[in-house]
């Protein structure tokens, strides 16, 4: 069994979504997965995506990954799927600006932070709750939110990753008990790395590029 197998069928039989992370992956590659059957692919840079899109099959599902900048959120709102690193009221509320100016309705995930490193971006739990409340009065109605994502901490410390993943699932959990909110089904968090452990602690979708891949080149 090849690797793509492999992984889809890890993420099938935990009924999980995949979404194959391409960045710094040229479209010659993205093609070659892509005709395997894997249709989502989330980038980190909204520059590279609109290099590959049309490069590529219309049928793809473009995921923003990565940190966003409110100006370039104009520049992917009229075709991303789904973006998943809403961290600040500030950048949800130019998603409804664009999504407004277009008529579109975008999906979008809160980011979380959940991890040991400063260098990693997310919401405080406080900050997230006040984002949730503004969303349940109907002030983001451009906006379908989807769920949660989170990025555990860089460590060969399982039990740290576990607890980070059990963490978001238990507030996951409890946003679903307090809003009840429309298609609320998505808590991403598990990369190439941690994957499996995420997808143990109740992960519905995972990031996964250089195991699909292989190494990245960044130079």
């Amino acid at each position: 069994m090849d690797i793509i197998n492999k992984i889809t069928k890890i993420i099938e039989d935990n009924h999980a979504q995949l979404v194959v992370v391409s960045k710094t992956y040229s479209p010659e590659r993205i093609l070659e997965v892509y005709q395997r059957g894997l249709r989502v692919f989330g980038e980190n840079k909204v520059q590279e995506i609109l290099e590959k899109k049309d490069l590529l099959p219309s049928d793809i599902q473009w995921h923003m990954i990565g940190h966003l900048q409110s100006n370039k959120v104009k520049l992917i709102a009229p075709f991303i799927s789904m973006i998943h690193s809403v961290d600040s009221e500030k950048i949800l509320s130019e998603i409804q600006k664009q999504a407004k100016k277009i008529q579109r309705r975008i999906d979008v995930l809160l980011q979380m932070y959940i991890a040991t490193e400063e260098t990693k971006y997310g919401l405080s739990e406080d900050e997230m709750w006040l984002i949730l409340e503004k969303i349940h009065l109907g002030k983001f109605p451009n906006i379908q939110l989807r769920g949660l994502m989170g990025m555990a901490s860089f460590s060969d410390n399982l039990s740290l990753v576990k607890g980070e993943f059990k963490s978001l699932k238990t507030i996951y959990d409890e946003v679903i008990e307090r809003y009840h909110f429309e298609n609320f089904d998505t808590l991403s968090m598990g990369m190439s790395g941690d994957f499996e452990l995420a997808l143990e602690e109740g992960s519905s979708m995972v990031r996964i590029g250089s195991l699909i891949f292989g190494k990245r080149n960044y130079s």
